[in-house]
């Protein structure tokens, strides 16, 4: 009689295993032809899609962009409605540039310009932004670095550790060390080409990092070597960095665990930005990665976003300009974010002085983000984006994931040719700075 209760509880749990497996598939089925079919309009627009910056149109151009590699048609998809910054900025018409081949036109950019350390370049002017297990699923986690290793780029872990799922991709994965050093050991460090030291981040600048209690699960507890259900928080400073030569040191110690990698400067945009990063140069970092006020998910507050940090729109040139002056801009590699929605946003960035920009929300949307503002919450996210419970996880493959975010990029690449064709340039180096091409209307 014991056994036969055995038998029938196990044969129950069996079920119950098999009919949430049966949900959860029928639910991706349905995200994942929701995102083909809004596009197309057939069941017009969505109420409450997106805001002033992120419109509908711009979402709904994102979702048809992920889904056929290529430009759409029917949608606004180089500017949002905001009023300002990137919105209001467009290019000179200057006429027919050189012949419309793709083989003519060079998209890729250096990140180390310093003559030490090893040489490497990406084929396209961006890569994956810092967003950490916990705050985002593994799945999505692993769909960018799929797609990042088969872009021949990068993305980044953000601050809470490196999954050893992602070890298979260890040559296109950035591994950040934040305040909070979680997750932070020496063998993930000498796993990756590129450490990313994070000072702050733009979206909240001044106020750290705060992991709600119901995002901590048993699994994101361990990465993160600390409890589960307990609620963490990232301090604001390194409390062991407060001058230019404790920064060097911070710089030397990642060199001295990995000689092999480059060291990236993660800084968000003060009024003196330009002595932050003149600063990072003589701690001999070989990225200063400047982040803007209105990146970041909707976990940030939006009183932090729209008061404190600077545009990242102003932020550029004032940096670029003073490296400059100084006679240092052609010895550090200057990427942006905060901010970077469209592949009209990375050329304008281009343009008032980057090398290249560092994307993440435009990643999130092209595998379904709707801009809902629940990222803080456990169970928040209904796409299974950035969310920690073990179903909603389930709701993105990785490979579903990655192919998106490819084919996102891969109409960002023609878009990029077409607007170099349109300027007479034929890389995407030539146009770093070049402000006269920019009009503001």
């Amino acid at each position: 009689m014991q056994c036969s209760t055995k038998i029938w509880k196990g044969r129950l749990l069996l079920g119950l295993i098999g009919e949430n497996e049966l949900v959860i598939n029928k639910h991706r089925e349905r995200i994942n032809h929701g995102l083909e079919v809004l596009p197309t309009l057939k069941f017009g627009v969505p109420g409450g899609l997106g805001n002033k910056r992120w419109t509908s149109e711009l979402i709904l151009a994102t979702y048809e962009q992920a889904t056929t590699g290529k430009p759409p048609v029917a949608f606004e998809y180089k500017v949002g409605k905001s009023g300002g910054g990137f919105d209001r900025l467009d290019f000179k018409k200057t006429g027919n540039g050189p012949p419309d081949d793709e083989e003519s036109f060079d998209l890729s950019i250096q990140l180390n310009r310093r003559p030490s350390g090893p040489k490497i370049d990406i084929p396209i002017p961006v890569y994956g932004a810092g967003m950490s297990f916990g705050s985002v699923s593994l799945n999505f986690m692993l769909a960018r670095a799929i797609a990042a290793k088969r872009l021949n780029t990068f993305t980044c872990t953000g601050e809470g550790g490196y999954p050893p799922q992602l070890l298979d991709y260890k040559d296109h994965v950035i591994t950040q060390v934040a305040t909070g050093m979680f997750g932070v050991r020496e063998d993930t460090i000498q796993a990756a080409r590129i450490v990313e030291f994070k000072y702050a981040q733009g979206a909240k600048p001044g106020l750290g990092g705060h992991l709600l209690a119901d995002k901590v699960t048993s699994e994101v507890a361990s990465m993160r070597e600390s409890v589960p259900f307990t609620g963490l928080y990232s301090p604001f400073p390194f409390h062991s960095v407060y001058s230019v030569e404790d920064h060097r040191k911070h710089v030397d110690w990642m060199r001295i665990v990995n000689p092999r990698c480059l060291v990236s400067v993660k800084v968000s945009t003060p009024v003196d930005v330009d002595m932050v990063a003149i600063g990072s140069y003589y701690a001999n970092a070989n990225i200063i990665h400047i982040d803007g006020g209105y990146g970041g998910t909707g976990a940030a507050p939006e009183i932090a976003k729209k008061n404190i940090a600077m545009p990242i729109e102003y932020a550029i040139p004032k940096v670029h300009q003073y490296l400059m002056a100084e006679g240092v801009r052609d010895e550090v590699t200057l990427m942006a974010s905060g901010g970077i929605r469209t592949a009209y946003d990375v050329t304008k960035a281009i343009a008032l002085g980057a090398d290249g920009c560092v994307i993440g929300t435009a990643e999130c949307v092209a595998v379904g983000c709707t801009h809902c503002g629940n990222c803080e919450r456990g169970r928040g996210c209904q796409v299974g984006i950035t969310t920690t419970d073990p179903e909603l996880t389930q709701l993105i493959d990785p490979e579903w994931g990655a192919q998106r975010i490819m084919n996102l990029y891969n109409s960002w690449c023609q878009q990029w040719k077409t607007i170099l064709k349109n300027l007479g340039l034929r890389s995407i180096r030539e146009l770093r700075g070049r402000t006269d091409l920019l009009v503001y209307g």
